[in-house]
């Protein structure tokens, strides 16, 4: 059984479920963007338009996490798990407020 394609730290899930439980259903979105581009935005659930190029990689907390496509072309073979730390990041993502930002912490998983 391969490993799910977006997993969560116990950190991470704990604010899941803070912001959902502040601001009601959720969803990421990970665009193809570089540095802060590229980071996993926490929005209201139907805040964010997902395109058709957008990958639904799964779910965090009953939450869908996409990514964009041209990105998922290139981690496509790693195992991506969400993490939050202390700090700011840009955008609007909705930890932002809260003194903490969410990012992806990856680990290469075997092609076959």
């Amino acid at each position: 059984m391969s490993p799910p394609p977006v997993a969560a730290t116990p950190a991470a899930l704990e604010w899941v479920r803070r912001l959902s439980a502040r601001h009601g259903p959720l969803m990421f979105h990970q665009s193809g963007g570089c540095c802060d581009g590229s980071s996993p935005m926490c929005y209201p659930l139907g805040e964010f338009r997902v395109g058709p190029r957008d990958v639904l990689l799964g779910e965090i907390e009953g939450s869908p996490y996409y990514i964009d496509a041209d990105q998922f072309e290139r981690w496509k073979h790693t195992r991506l798990t969400l993490d939050v730390v202390p700090g700011r990041g840009a955008g609007f993502s909705l930890e932002a407020p809260e003194g903490v930002r969410f990012l992806i912490r990856s680990d290469l998983c075997e092609i076959p």
